[in-house]
């Protein structure tokens, strides 16, 4: 393994630990905002083939994203209040 393939290794595991923890302002991760879900392991970043995606209706996982990131807004609204007051 050269150093290369190893320090490429790490910076994958350290993205995936950054991306997992939830934030203090949102109390979601950065994953769960982006997808909607909670990464399970370090290969739910790895993109699956379209015939492996799970089947959800479209216009349903839309508004549950829309849901999340209005959630998301309303909660750092809330957190930067309270370093205003």
């Amino acid at each position: 393994m050269t150093n290369r393939t190893l320090g490429a290794l790490i910076l994958a595991y350290a993205e995936f630990a950054y991306n997992m923890v939830q934030s203090k302002p949102t109390n979601f991760s950065p994953f769960k905002i982006f997808y909607g879900i909670e990464p399970l392991s370090p290969l739910d970043h790895i993109p699956r083939p379209l015939d492996e995606k799970p089947s959800v209706e479209t216009s349903k996982r839309v508004e549950e994203i829309k849901h999340l990131h209005e959630q998301v807004r309303l909660k750092i609204e809330k957190f930067n209040a309270s370093y205003q007051a």
